[in-house]
C-alpha cells in the first residue's frame, strides 16, 4: 500500500506512520518538518500547508489511501482533497470528540447531535482555538472529507484522551510523572468521574489497518469507560515513589485555590466538571466492533511513564501543577479529612 501521512512528525501522526512502514507500506509523509523527524523508512516531503498552494506539490501522485490529523484548519483539507480525491481509494479523516454539541450526557454515540460547522478557512494555531471552534472546524472537515470522497472512500474518527508515549498535551503523561516524584500529591476528589482514553499506538494501528482494509463510516476512537479515581489509584501503585501520598480536594476547593479543569496550565488534568463528563463517556462498543483493541492500562501506564524518563520528569509541561503551584494549593487550602489512606496502596 502507498500511504500518505498528513504529517507524520509527531505523537499519533508519527505513530501512524510507524505503524505503516512497519507492516511493509510505503510510506509519504507530508509535513513542514519542524515538530521532529519522521519514521525510519518513511520519506519527507517538505511542504507547509499555511503557504497556498502547498499542496500543488502532490498534483498528479496517486495513493492508495491518505491520513489527514489537520487540527482547526478547514482550509488544509480542502485544498488537500481538491489535489488528491481523484486519485486516492480511501480517506481517513481524524476529527474529535469535541464535534458533539451535547457535552453531558454520558452513553451518546454517532448519532448525537453535532457542533455547528464552521466554514471559516482560516488556520488558527490550536492555542487560540476555542473548543466551540475547534468542534465546529473537526465537524466542517469531516463532512468537506465524505461530501468529496463519498461515504465508502471515508474513514472518520472521533478521539477523545489519546494517551501513551509521545503525549503533547501532558494530561496522561502528567500523572505519572507527578507520582513519581513522590510526597503529597493532589488529585481530584471525583473518584466516580468517568474517563476514556486511547493509547496512540492502538489508535494508529487501527487506521493503518482500517486504510488495508478500506474500513469507511465514522467512529467514536474511544475505549471502555473508566473510572478517574481508578485510573488514578493504579498510575499511583505502578509508578509512584514508596512516599507518595494521593490528597483528594473537592472541585470546590479547587475551584477556588484558581485550579483548572481538564488540560493547560495550572490544572488537574482528565479531571471534568460533571456538566462535561458527556466527552468521556461515549459508547466504545461500535469502534470495538469494528477493530479497535485498547491495551491494558497498565501498559499505558509504563509506556507513557518511561517515555516521560527519557523527555525528563521536571520539563516544562503544557498541561498540571507546577511543583510551586501544587505547593501553594497545599499550603493554603486544607481538604476535609476523611480517615482514608489516600496512597492507592494497601
Amino acid at each position: 500500500m502507498r500511504l500518505l501521512v498528513l504529517g507524520g512528525t509527531s505523537f499519533l501522526s508519527r505513530q501512524i506512520a510507524h505503524d505503516a512502514v512497519t507492516r511493509g507500506h510505503d510510506v509519504v509523509c507530508a509535513a513542514r518538518g519542524r515538530s521532529g523527524s519522521v519514521p525510519e523508512g518513511a520519506r519527507l516531503l517538505a511542504l507547509d500547508r499555511d503557504e497556498p498552494g502547498a499542496v500543488d506539490v502532490l498534483a498528479g501522485e496517486r495513493f492508495d489511501a491518505v491520513v489527514d490529523v489537520a487540527t482547526g484548519a478547514l482550509g488544509w483539507v480542502l485544498d488537500a482533497l481538491a489535489v488528491l480525491a481523484d486519485r486516492v481509494e480511501h480517506w481517513t479523516f481524524v476529527s474529535s470528540i469535541n464535534a458533539y454539541a451535547d457535552t453531558g450526557t454520558p452513553g451518546q454515540t454517532t448519532k448525537a447531535p453535532l457542533c455547528e460547522p464552521v466554514l471559516d478557512t482560516q488556520h488558527l494555531a490550536l492555542s487560540d482555538l476555542t473548543v466551540e471552534r475547534y468542534g465546529g472546524t473537526k465537524v466542517a472537515s469531516e463532512n468537506a472529507v465524505r461530501e468529496r470522497m463519498g461515504p465508502d472512500r471515508s474513514f472518520v474518527v472521533r478521539p477523545g484522551i489519546i494517551s501513551g508515549p509521545g503525549d503533547e498535551m501532558d494530561r496522561f503523561g502528567y500523572w505519572t510523572a507527578r507520582f513519581a516524584r513522590g510526597g503529597q500529591a493532589i488529585v481530584p476528589d471525583t473518584p466516580h468521574q468517568p474517563i476514556q482514553h486511547i493509547d496512540v499506538r492502538d489508535l494508529a494501528a487501527w487506521i493503518v489497518t482500517a486504510c488495508e482494509q478500506r474500513l469507511a463510516g465514522t467512529y467514536d476512537a474511544v475505549g471502555p469507560v473508566l473510572e478517574l479515581g481508578a485510573v488514578l489509584r493504579e498510575a499511583s501503585e505502578l509508578v509512584g515513589a514508596a512516599d507518595l501520598r494521593l490528597v483528594p480536594f473537592s472541585p470546590e476547593v479547587l475551584v477556588e485555590a484558581g485550579v483548572n479543569p481538564w488540560g493547560g496550565p495550572r490544572s488537574l488534568p482528565l479531571w471534568l466538571p460533571a456538566d462535561k463528563h458527556g466527552l468521556v463517556a461515549h459508547d466504545p462498543r461500535p469502534a470495538l466492533a469494528a477493530g479497535l483493541r485498547p491495551r491494558s492500562l497498565a501498559d499505558t501506564v509504563r509506556s507513557a511513564f518511561a517515555d516521560e524518563q527519557a523527555r525528563g520528569l521536571d520539563r516544562p509541561r503544557a498541561a498540571g501543577l507546577t511543583p510551586a503551584e501544587e505547593r501553594e494549593v497545599l499550603h493554603r487550602t486544607v481538604p476535609e479529612p476523611d480517615g482514608g489512606d489516600h496512597s492507592g496502596r494497601n
